[in-house]
C-alpha cells in the first residue's frame, strides 16, 4: 500500500516538474541593475533580480511547508487509506490551479513527511492552504511553513 501511495505521489512531483519551462525567467542582458531588496509585482508574489555573469535572475518568494507526523495516528487501514486519498487530491487541486509547484514525500521514516512548495503571494495564503489539507485537519500530519526563495520558472532535472 505504501510503495502505491508512493509512486502516485512521485506521478504528481513529476507532472509538476514537466511544466516549468527549461530556463529560469530571464531579463534581457542589457539590463545591468542588480536589484537587492523584494519589491512586489503585478502578483502579489514578492521578487528581486540578480546578475550572474550576462543573465539577469528573477527570484521569487515561494513557501516551502514541511509535512511533519502529526498526534493522530492510530486510525484503521481504511481511515488511513481514506485520509491518504482525500490529501493527495487535494494536494493535486491546488497545484492544477497554480497554487503547488511541487510536493512529494520522503522516502525516510524521520519526523518530516514530506514537502509541499506553495506558490502563492503570501505566507498566510499558504498557511491556510496547508492546514486545510485533509490529512492535516485530521491530525495525522502537521505543518511548518518557510519562505523560499527560488529563480521564477526553476525546475528539477
Amino acid at each position: 500500500m505504501k510503495k502505491a501511495v508512493y509512486f502516485i505521489i512521485m506521478a504528481g512531483v513529476i507532472m509538476a516538474c514537466n511544466r516549468h519551462p527549461e530556463k529560469p525567467d530571464q531579463v534581457p542582458a542589457a539590463d545591468t541593475q542588480v536589484k537587492t531588496e523584494a519589491t512586489p509585482v503585478s502578483e502579489g508574489h514578492e521578487t528581486f533580480s540578480y546578475q550572474e555573469g550576462d543573465t539577469t535572475y528573477v527570484m521569487q518568494k515561494y513557501f516551502m511547508v514541511f509535512l511533519k507526523k502529526g498526534p493522530k495516528r492510530d486510525q484503521d487501514s481504511i481511515a488511513e487509506a481514506d485520509i491518504q486519498m482525500r490529501h493527495q487530491a487535494y494536494l493535486e487541486d491546488l497545484h492544477l490551479a497554480g497554487k503547488i509547484s511541487i510536493a512529494g514525500p520522503f522516502e525516510d521514516t524521520g519526523a518530516i513527511s514530506g514537502i509541499v512548495i506553495y506558490n502563492t503571494p503570501t505566507f498566510a495564503e499558504a498557511d491556510s492552504l496547508a492546514r486545510e489539507d485533509p490529512a492535516v485537519k485530521a491530525g495525522r500530519l502537521l505543518v511548518e511553513v518557510h519562505p523560499w526563495w527560488a529563480a521564477k520558472g526553476s525546475r528539477l532535472k
